[in-house]
């Protein structure tokens, strides 16, 4: 059995522009995550991350390139019968940087988690179980979306995504509207789920200490293509791309020096 638990091959994304001109939004972006593993995607607007994202999940259709699970290729994304669309949501799912708009507002904390659960033919009573895990109380588990903060929202998102039993959460730009604290806090959390889950974690962010944060593997992302990747703590210290050198150095730190981050961009062109 292959250790790889996701696999993409080639994965590409072009959208048409007037005049017959098309543009490239992925290009041929291969990687692998294995069982419990942690990767991170990150570039700048319109790198491609979030285009990545959106094929793993299948909010999108590739042009060309594949998708495998635990070695098998990724069922298309209206698989036919209730039995296929069930197991090809348990593979892959998704938390978005608005959980709001992913959330009945109809529904309290606890009915939505419960209400996914149902659909996966699991026991209403792990809603309980998952809600604690996320750090989610009584009060919280009788509230409804609009009655909670961003970063409870943000946790219930995550409560019900893992109501499925995925194999694969993805997380595009997860915490990047959250108060730093609360940031920590869904990081923390999200460490602490994948050591006790198993579950493997795709990270999609412009957040470098985000990512280096939570991440083991990275893939840096410029005008969709990947221009570089490896082990996280040697991408984001020692850099072998121009473009993962301007992104680094654009970071605001100590002693920064912004004159150099306009001399990298120069570098680039």
């Amino acid at each position: 059995m292959t250790t790889d638990l996701l696999k993409t091959e080639g994965l590409t994304k072009t959208y048409p522009l007037p005049g017959g001109a098309r543009h490239t939004a992925a290009r041929d972006v291969t990687f692998t995550v294995p069982r419990g593993g942690s990767l991170g995607i990150v570039g700048e607007s319109g790198s491609g991350k979030t285009t990545v994202a959106r094929m793993l999940v299948g909010l999108i259709r590739p042009d060309e390139g594949g998708i495998h699970i635990e070695g098998r290729p990724r069922a298309p994304r209206t698989p036919r019968g209730r039995t296929a669309r069930l197991a090809r949501a348990r593979e892959i799912q998704m938390v978005f940087q608005d959980p709001y708009i992913s959330l009945d507002p109809r529904l309290t904390a606890a009915q939505c988690v419960r209400t996914a659960l149902r659909l996966h033919g699991r026991e209403d009573s792990h809603a309980e179980t998952l809600l604690d895990q996320v750090g989610l109380g009584t009060r919280e588990a009788g509230a409804r979306p609009r009655e909670l903060s961003g970063g409870q929202r943000q946790r219930l998102a995550i409560a019900r995504s893992l109501a499925v039993d995925p194999k694969v959460l993805v997380l595009d730009e997860a915490v990047a509207a959250l108060d730093v604290s609360i940031q920590a806090q869904i990081l923390r959390l999200l460490t602490e789920i994948r050591a006790e889950t198993g579950v493997a974690l795709v990270f999609v962010s412009h957040d470098l200490a985000v990512v280096q944060h939570v991440t083991e593997e990275v893939l840096v992302m410029r005008q969709g293509e990947v221009v570089e990747q490896g082990p996280t703590s040697r991408v984001l210290t020692s850099p072998q791309h121009p473009y993962t050198h301007l992104l680094l150095t654009s970071v605001p730190t100590k002693n920064w020096d912004p004159e150099k981050a306009t001399r990298a961009r120069e570098a680039i062109g």
